[in-house]
């Protein structure tokens, strides 16, 4: 696995991590979990926090859509990070060599055949 998707995963992880404690510390219209703690988030997050929590909801939202959509594109084209293409290329000169050596063989039994 490349090194942008080991890192994009953990983006992603961590957003959606983010993204879930941003929607339960929210208050809804019957209370929610801001109402569990006795009307704590309140006092703590000041009379602006609902449309603050919003933006930073939809934001959060937003970027982790996008990470996600790049994630799936390297993943559904076949990235490859530059280790992965690394050993490809070794195995592709190796078996390239191989080849060259049986054909050189093939070719020097041939007139030796013929004799």
């Amino acid at each position: 696995m490349g090194v942008i998707t080991v890192i994009l995963y953990a983006l992603v992880v961590l957003a959606g991590l983010l993204l879930t404690g941003l929607i339960l510390i929210q208050p809804s219209k019957g209370g929610g979990m801001g109402s569990a703690f006795g009307g704590v988030g309140e006092s703590v997050l000041g009379g602006q926090a609902g449309s603050h929590l919003t933006k930073a909801t939809v934001w959060l939202t937003a970027i982790f859509f996008v990470i996600a959509l790049v994630l799936a594109t390297l993943i559904g084209h076949g990235y490859r990070g530059k280790d992965e293409l690394s050993a490809i290329s070794a195995e592709v000169h190796k078996a390239g060599a191989a080849e060259a050596v049986a054909d050189t063989a093939a070719k020097t039994a041939e007139p030796a055949a013929k004799k």
